[in-house]
Order: structure tokens, then sequence, then C-alpha cells
């Protein structure tokens, strides 16, 4: 997740993002306690360097292993963006995963690598992109983020 991403793309973060910001209710699907791990951008790319720059050549977990159950990260962004979003339970979507979390320890051995991205400081950038571009009229100017929004 960061800055830049498509605001329809059906993603939990830009779709709870969006939702808030626009004062709609905050769609949770179930009971909300199943648990997604969230990477920021710039952590990703940096994974994906030390892979590339590495000579190992089998697959590797880049992700951010940091569990939250949907209904918390629900709250987070309410709080984040502010307003009078209510959390909405909607029935569940069929085999919607009950838990997410990449294993990084061979990243972490192999690559030295690991998410150094806070989800908050991760989260409240691409919060400040999507208020910025919900609040430009003319679609010519959206989706040009400044380079530092990329920036950990």
């Amino acid at each position: 997740y960061g800055p830049r991403m498509h605001a329809n793309d059906g993603r939990v973060v830009s779709n709870f993002i969006i939702q808030a910001l626009q004062g709609a209710p905050i769609t949770v699907y179930g009971s909300g306690d199943q648990t997604r791990s969230f990477q920021y951008v710039s952590d990703l790319v940096n994974g994906m360097v030390a892979l590339m720059e590495s000579n190992y050549t089998q697959p590797v977990n880049i992700g951010n292993p940091d569990e939250h159950s949907i209904i918390t990260f629900a709250q987070l962004i309410r709080e984040m963006v502010g307003g009078d979003s209510r959390i909405e339970h909607l029935p569940p979507v069929v085999d919607d995963p009950q838990r997410r979390r990449p294993d990084i320890t061979l990243a972490k051995k192999v690559l030295n690598w690991q998410p150094t991205v806070p989800l908050q400081r991760g989260l409240q950038k691409t919060v400040d992109y999507f208020r910025r571009e919900l609040g430009r009229t003319n679609h010519e100017e959206r989706n040009h983020a400044p380079i530092e929004d990329f920036e950990p």
C-alpha cells in the first residue's frame, strides 16, 4: 500500500480510506476477525532490490509479518481520517482467508531484509495522498504524488 494506489482497486486499504474520507460507512465483510498484513510500497521495493542484488535464486517471501485484524484496521483508518464513518458489517466473502501473514525468515537470513515502515506512518502518507486526490477537481491533476510521499 502507499501513495498512488488506485482508489478503486478493491483493496482493503484504499477501500477503507476512501470510504472514511467520503464519510461513507466503512464496510467490513464478516466479523472482521480475519487478519491481514500490510506492507508499505518502499519496503516492498527495498526487498525486491535486495533480492535482485543477491545471488539467491529461489523464491523468497517479501512481506510484512505484522498481522492486524480487519476490524482493528477499520477502526485505525477511521481514527486517522476523522469524521463520522460508522463500521458496517456485511456478509462474509466466500473463501476469504482468515489469516494472511507471510513468513519472512528466509528474507531476513539470505537478504538481511525486513520491513521498516511502521503501519501508522505508511497509512498516514496514504491517507494524505487520497485526501489530496479527492480534493482535486481536475482529473488531469490526479495521480501526481510528490516523490517524498514514497519515502519511509
